[in-house]
């Protein structure tokens, strides 16, 4: 099969290709992938090339295909897993694999599979290591969301708290607690505000910062005070370029400090803002993977002793928080269409990767059956001025909040250009 497909071929150099796929054999599924959302990881592997932990040392020479959150249909199975798949029935992916410690990943290690390809035909790793998965819903970027929330499950279950006299560690966030998400209004910010409030283990208390009026008047207009408050979350949006913001934050918890503190941005002030605002027992996730490997901080040693602060890092999530993910989509407890910014083409995605950090909003969404430029959510009633496309899916996600919708989606896909 000849499939379009962008790969990465060395440092910054990403192309849209045309590829020929293998034939179907007895370990093999091929896919059809309908949406695939841009991830900030895709933009590092393209700064670092062969030199990616992920990305083969050869990638010059049997270049990969990019794209590791996707969403689609099942189209060819072999004789081997028809026990277990079939055709029509539609996938997410789970792309790390942890199999027998192995690196590889759909997106960065592959040439045959990747999120930024129209066909795939799925690594017998990612079947062997159970991480194809079902997923039964008629609106494909929810499926494609489903990654990067796992990513944030994954960050929330790996928080961890002690108790006197025991070395056991409790994992997950204090159940009732008090707990600050920093530099949080970006995508991956948005989808911890809504697990926090929707999740089985909330917090008592939320703070959620940036120094963006603009970007934090968006997040509380989506996740407002009044509904944190039914979830029984006291929910507060801090703008911390304010004086003695980090008094402030401590203030918020009634100068205890915070259980668990999640840092969102690879920034030494805000890395550092978050060990300050800690409290006893105090758990702080470094999200955010920075792509300086000297990246410093400085943490207060002396509360690590007599406070037992600690700190953890997470990257990505596993195959159960995948799971968790798409359950808790498919019964409506997660929305994360909040996350979604932009829409585009497959012609869209190399541009789109190699300006990612210098394209302001939240995640950039990829339909890679169409032809269509990227295209801010915000931007649709101006386009649609003089395209009737724009005008209508204008007018769809206006009726929901101004945010990406299933309704949109079915839209796009039956109006928009073939690529």
């Amino acid at each position: 099969m000849v499939t379009k497909a962008v790969r990465i071929h060395g440092k910054m150099d990403l192309r849209l290709d045309e590829i020929t796929l293998p034939e179907v054999g007895p370990d093999d599924v091929q896919v059809r992938i309908i949406s695939d959302s841009v991830c900030m990881s895709t933009y590092k592997a393209a700064v670092e090339g062969g030199d990616h932990k992920r990305v083969p040392d050869d990638v010059a020479e049997n270049p990969t295909i990019v794209g590791h959150e996707f969403c689609g249909d099942i189209v060819a199975v072999g004789e081997n897993w028809k026990h277990k798949y079939k055709v029509g029935d539609r996938f997410s992916i789970q792309p790390a694999h942890f199999y027998k410690g192995s690196q590889l990943a759909p997106g960065y290690s592959y040439a045959h599979c990747g999120g930024s390809s129209q066909y795939s035909n799925i690594p017998i790793e990612t079947l062997l290591a159970d991480c194809l998965l079902p997923y039964n819903d008629d609106t494909y970027f929810y499926g494609s969301l489903a990654e990067p929330m796992s990513c944030i499950i994954g960050t929330f279950h790996a928080q961890y708290h002690t108790k006197a006299g025991s070395y056991v560690h409790e994992m997950g966030i204090k159940e009732g607690g008090k707990m600050a998400l920093l530099a949080s209004v970006g995508p991956m910010g948005l989808g911890a505000i809504d697990y926090a409030l929707h999740c089985d283990r909330r917090p008592s208390l939320l703070v959620v910062t940036d120094i963006d009026d603009a970007r934090l008047a968006r997040a509380a207009s989506i996740y407002t005070v009044e509904d944190a408050k039914k979830c029984g979350v006291e929910l507060h949006y801090v703008n911390t370029r304010m004086e003695n913001a980090t008094a402030y934050l401590r203030e918020l918890t009634g100068g205890t400090g915070y259980d668990d503190v999640i840092c969102f941005a690879p920034v030494k002030p805000v890395v550092e803002q978050a060990d300050d605002i800690l409290g006893f027992d105090g758990c702080l996730n470094f999200f955010a993977g920075p792509t300086d490997s000297q990246f410093k901080a400085l943490f207060n040693w002396y509360n690590v002793h007599y406070l037992y602060t600690h700190v953890v890092g997470t990257s990505g999530g596993n195959t159960d928080d995948m799971r968790e993910a798409i359950s808790m989509m498919n019964e409506g407890k997660l929305n994360p269409a909040a996350m979604v910014t932009h829409i585009g083409g497959l012609n869209a995605v190399v541009d789109t990767v190699l300006n990612l950090p210098k394209i302001p909003g939240g995640k950039k969404l990829i339909y890679n059956h169409i032809d269509l430029p990227l295209t801010a959510i915000a931007d649709f009633e101006e386009a649609g001025k003089t395209d009737p496309l724009f005008a209508e899916l204008d007018r769809i996600c206006k009726a929901h909040n101004g945010l990406w919708n299933g309704e949109a989606e079915k839209y796009l896909l039956a109006n928009a250009k073939a690529i």
